[in-house]
């Protein structure tokens, strides 16, 4: 893999550094995978001994039950599902989690001019991917009067949340599952675990390396199944990807409607297949691969270029790889050494 254009802390992160003599291992490697928040979970860690490792384990899919549990829209007794209730009557009192990720939501949506906005829900949930049913004109039109960051009336002085706009809703699909990697991978490290890889569906965070080599992880290929679209070698950062081939439908007319949506438009983007971020939270990661997918490779990568820590693969429409300048100089199809989930 050519690394010479890469900056010190970018090769470190992409795993390009020199190897350590390997030690004696007194350990091995333990992994547990779930089905919770709609996807697949999966944690894999070293550990020196039985115990350690269950208690790891134990304690990562209790996060991901945790975070579910607050801000599944799926839920009646989640926190999401009763601002959603009653948000739009009065202001809500939010838990101190909640309120900081509303918070962090409005700030990605200034920073990326409105790209990333949790009030699309009013506009996502007119669209059923399953059944291939999208909203006619009228219905969209409608909804979209109800999408719009700015009447998300979050009151730091009370922790609360109120509607200004009639028919209003948030969904936090947007980056909780990043938030849900950093909160098990905190818990990792609280527990002495120092290297493990946790993963969300599309969103993963990699704590330390894999005891002397990088952690490899396949960026799946949007049209391909035979090949991935890139490989990156990785160390103590989370990679987030998004794409247009996880829940979508073709219609009648040969169009592609994903569960990405533009918020301006309340339609899926065309301009790209998927959106890889690296960056060194979760949560920032996840919120930046669906920025970029709404705002389009040269908007986007700007954006990504703009936040410290930050890059970013994008397939485009036209299916070539795209890159951040500090990815300038990689290699993007260099053989995995691991298996594409990481493992």
């Amino acid at each position: 893999m050519s690394v010479g254009l890469l900056s010190a802390s970018h090769r470190q992160r992409l795993g390009a550094y020199t190897r350590a003599p390997r030690r004696i291992a007194s350990g091995r490697w333990w992994v547990r995978e779930a089905a919770i928040m709609g996807t697949r979970i999966r944690a894999e860690l070293w550990a020196d001994d039985e115990r350690q490792a269950q208690a790891a384990l134990a304690a990562v899919m209790a996060e991901m039950h945790r975070i579910d549990a607050a801000m599944s829209p799926h839920r009646a007794d989640s926190e999401l599902s009763r601002i959603n209730r009653e948000a739009g009557r009065r202001a809500v009192p939010l838990s101190e989690e909640m309120y900081r990720l509303i918070e962090q939501a409005l700030a990605w949506s200034a920073r990326s001019g409105g790209a990333f906005d949790i009030s699309y829900a009013a506009v996502g949930r007119l669209y059923d991917y399953r059944l291939g049913r999208r909203p006619d004109e009228a219905a969209l039109a409608r909804a979209r009067q109800a999408v719009g960051w700015q009447y998300l009336d979050l009151d730091p002085a009370r922790r609360t949340l109120r509607f200004a706009r009639p028919d209003m809703c948030i969904d936090l699909g947007g980056f909780a599952k990043g938030h849900a990697v950093d909160g098990a991978v905190a818990r990792l490290r609280a527990l002495g675990i120092g290297h493990a890889m946790v993963a969300a569906g599309g969103d993963s965070r990699v704590l330390g390396d894999r005891r002397g080599r990088p952690w490899t992880v396949a960026i799946r290929h949007p049209r391909r199944t035979d090949v991935p679209a890139a490989v990156l070698p990785l160390q103590d950062v989370s990679i987030s990807t998004s794409g247009d081939y996880e829940r979508y439908f073709i219609d009648a007319q040969g169009r592609r409607h994903h569960h990405l949506i533009d918020p301006a438009s309340g339609r899926s983007p065309d301009g790209v297949h998927s959106v890889t971020v690296i960056a060194p939270d979760g949560l920032s990661a996840e919120a930046l691969s669906k920025c970029v997918f709404v705002m389009g490779v040269e908007r986007g990568l700007a954006l990504v270029q703009a936040q410290p820590g930050a890059d970013a693969v994008v397939v485009d429409a036209r299916g070539h790889l795209q890159v951040s300048a500090g990815l300038q100089g990689w290699d993007p199809v260099a053989p995995p050494i691991e298996a594409s989930d990481g493992s």
